[in-house]
């Protein structure tokens, strides 16, 4: 199934991504597919909670940080795991029948 995920560093997640229409893919083939994103999707939300964790651990540490420069980069690395999260749902959301006529890259 290698040829039709891979695995993205940002999101710790492989993704699906498919070479062809959906429609063209034998039969056999897509639901090699579709039970693979089945098991990654699967582990989504441990994939999340995990980066909750390490937002509060940012957010602890903003809290007792008094050095404005780093504030705002703990600022911005919890503005960033919060956009994996958000990035992580969709992708948690997305149809379990891939058949959109897009590739996702």
């Amino acid at each position: 199934m290698g040829d039709y995920f891979t695995y993205d560093k940002r999101l710790g997640i492989k993704k699906p991504v498919l070479p062809a229409e959906w429609e063209t893919i034998d039969l056999h083939t897509q639901q090699q597919i579709l039970t693979e994103w089945e098991h990654i999707r699967g582990h989504i939300p441990d994939r999340i909670k995990d980066v909750e964790q390490l937002i509060n651990q940012k957010q602890a540490q903003l809290d007792d940080e008094e050095n404005f420069s780093r504030s705002c980069e703990l600022n911005s690395e919890i503005a960033n795991l919060a956009s994996i999260i958000n990035d992580l749902w969709i992708w948690y959301r997305t149809n379990q029948n891939i058949t959109s006529s897009k590739k996702h890259a």
